[in-house]
C-alpha cells in the first residue's frame, strides 16, 4: 500500500487526533471529573459497556450550560503530527473522517480546524440552553465505527485494502482489525495486545511509516 493511491484515513478523536478526553474535560467543569475520568478509563480499557458507560457520564453532566464547549474547546490540543498526517494525505487524493464517542459540539469544530471530510459524533440533548444529562440518536459504538469505515469506504470507492484506522481504545478495536492498516495509538493494553500496528509515541505523523511501507 502506498498514499500515492487514493485512500480513507478514518480516526478516533479522544486520546487519538487530539491529546485530551472531551468528556473528562466536561466532568471536571461539573465538578464530577474524578467519577467521570475513572468510568472513561474503565470503559476504553474494554471492562464496561460503552453505551452504558457512556449514558452515565452523560447523566452526570445534566445542568450544564450549552456555551460550555467553548471552555471545553480551548483544554483541547491537537496530537502530534495530527495536521501534518491529515494534511500530507490529502494532498494525495484521500479522504479523511473521524469517528468518535465524543460530541458533535467539539467534534465538528475541531474537524473544520484540520479539513477533516466526515465526522461521526454523538449528539447531546439541549434544552432551553442546558444539557438534559440525554443523548440524541444512534450512539456511537464499536460497531457504528466498524460501519463507518465501510460505508465510507463503499461511498468514496475506496478498497478497504486502502483504508487506515487509528484508535486507542477497546471500542476502536473492531474497525482497527478490518482497515487495510489499523493502528493501535498509544492505546490501552487490550488494543495493544489485538491491532496489527502499534505507535508508542504520541506523533501521528509516524503512522506514514506504515502506511507507505506497505
Amino acid at each position: 500500500m502506498t498514499h500515492r493511491k487514493k485512500g480513507l484515513l478514518i480516526m478516533d478523536v479522544d486520546s487519538t487526533l487530539i491529546n485530551q478526553e472531551g468528556i473528562d474535560i466536561l466532568g471536571e467543569i461539573a465538578g464530577v471529573g474524578e467519577k467521570v475520568a475513572g468510568i472513561t478509563a474503565r470503559a476504553m480499557n474494554g471492562e464496561l459497556d460503552f453505551e452504558a458507560a457512556l449514558r452515565e457520564r452523560v447523566s452526570l453532566l445534566k445542568g450544564l450550560p450549552e456555551a460550555v464547549f467553548d471552555e471545553v474547546i480551548e483544554q483541547i490540543s491537537f496530537t502530534e503530527g495530527a495536521a501534518e498526517l491529515i494534511a500530507t494525505l490529502k494532498q494525495q487524493g484521500w479522504v479523511v473522517g473521524v469517528v468518535s464517542g465524543g460530541f458533535h459540539e467539539t467534534v465538528d469544530r475541531l474537524a473544520k480546524l484540520v479539513d477533516i471530510d466526515l465526522v461521526k459524533a454523538n449528539r447531546l440533548e439541549v434544552i432551553d440552553g442546558k444539557l438534559t444529562g440525554q443523548l440524541l440518536g444512534e450512539i456511537v459504538t464499536k460497531e457504528v465505527k466498524l460501519a463507518k469505515l465501510n460505508q465510507w469506504a463503499k461511498q468514496f470507492d475506496i478498497p478497504i485494502t486502502q483504508t487506515v484506522a487509528i484508535g486507542d481504545g477497546a471500542n476502536d478495536l473492531p474497525m482497527i482489525q478490518a482497515a487495510g492498516i489499523g493502528i493501535a495509538f498509544d492505546a490501552k493494553p487490550v488494543v495493544q495486545a489485538q491491532a496489527p500496528y502499534k505507535i508508542n509515541q504520541r506523533n501521528l505523523l509516524k503512522a506514514l511509516e506504515f502506511i507507505t511501507l506497505r
